[in-house]
């Protein structure tokens, strides 16, 4: 087993992984994996009870990533933890690669494929229930985006959990407010979002997502709220930054679809982590950075707003109607 990290710099190398990962890929969803990194880095280095040499282990946590296009995150957290070697990151999304786009149970220590949105609570409740029947030990543990939370399977999940009183689920819900191509309340309303699973019978706890010491302790409470109302499953709402860690990427929806290309995005993406890296930590890809960066120009895309509701011109349809309304008009393929 390889030596253990702190959280701190398990969450470091697993943003260093998958800004390499999707930079070599071409692969999408920076954006979300990044704001993942720090749920995953605490539960891996403080939490879950796993062998990585015993993937199949009886007692161990189970653990699902429910948002399965942020796949590279738990990729980088099982290579660092020793589930599998390190190199073969380099081989994401590649023909006839084990890590493909989204999570595939192919990998050890990977318990179910994902990325199907809204499918991921529902296996996990169905492993937390099968575990008490079968009064086995351990936990069952899901990460959730909060964009596939306007699933109807979602909540159906939710309704079972509490009905079979399930203690041994916790959820955590990567709440970086941006979905697809816009804000979340902008795309379909969620919000109050605490007080929706509170309704469901869950016990809530809201944090700041990207805080380790937040997640270490709300990780911790859970323990205690099974121990006193051992009859309710717990939801915790880690309100997170999209993009986290990378300021060019926090907060723009661009980063949801596009990944780090040659140039300023990759430069500047690997210097701004080298300038916050932990203490003990390597960079196996660019050990000193990268030493003459090429930085953005005057024009280039960074800073600006992409999101649907800034970018998305309602004269458009109606533009189109026109000209189809024409008798013998060829210039509709134009607008189409």
């Amino acid at each position: 087993m390889k030596e253990k990290m702190t959280s701190e710099q398990l969450a470091w190398k697993i943003r260093r992984h998958a800004i390499e990962m999707t930079h070599l890929s071409g692969g999408s969803h920076i954006g979300a994996i990044l704001s993942v990194a720090d749920i995953i880095a605490v539960l891996y280095a403080d939490v879950l009870n796993y062998r990585s040499n015993e993937p199949e282990w009886e007692e161990r946590d189970r653990f699902i990533l429910s948002k399965g296009h942020a796949g590279a995150a738990i990729y980088a957290a099982l290579a660092e933890t020793g589930f599998f070697d390190v190199e073969e990151l380099k081989t994401h999304y590649a023909n006839g690669s084990r890590l493909s786009g989204h999570v595939s149970h192919h990998l050890p220590g990977v318990d179910f494929s994902t990325g199907s949105l809204g499918h991921g609570l529902s296996a996990a409740a169905g492993m937390a229930y099968a575990l008490k029947k079968d009064r086995k030990k351990g936990r069952v543990f899901a990460v959730l985006g909060d964009g596939e939370c306007d699933e109807g399977s979602v909540w159906e999940a939710v309704l079972f959990a509490y009905h079979f009183r399930l203690n041994n689920l916790v959820t955590i819900v990567d709440h970086n407010h941006m979905q697809s191509l816009d804000f979340q309340e902008n795309t379909l309303e969620i919000e109050n979002f605490g007080s929706k699973w509170r309704a469901f019978g869950w016990n809530v706890l809201e944090i700041d997502g990207n805080d380790h010491r937040e997640l270490k302790e709300a990780l911790k409470k859970v323990e205690e709220l099974c121990s006193h109302e051992a009859h309710k499953p717990t939801v915790i709402i880690a309100n997170t930054i999209k993009g986290c860690g990378i300021s060019f990427m926090e907060n723009d929806i661009l980063w949801h679809y596009r990944f780090p290309h040659d140039g300023w995005e990759y430069d500047c993406a690997v210097n701004e982590l080298h300038q916050v890296k932990p203490t003990g930590v390597e960079d196996p890809y660019t050990p000193e950075g990268i030493l003459n960066p090429i930085l953005p120009a005057e024009g280039d895309d960074i800073g600006n707003d992409h999101t649907l509701t800034y970018t998305w011109h309602t004269t458009y349809p109606e533009q189109m109607r026109r000209v189809e309304a024409v008798p013998g008009s060829n210039e509709r393929e134009h607008y189409l």
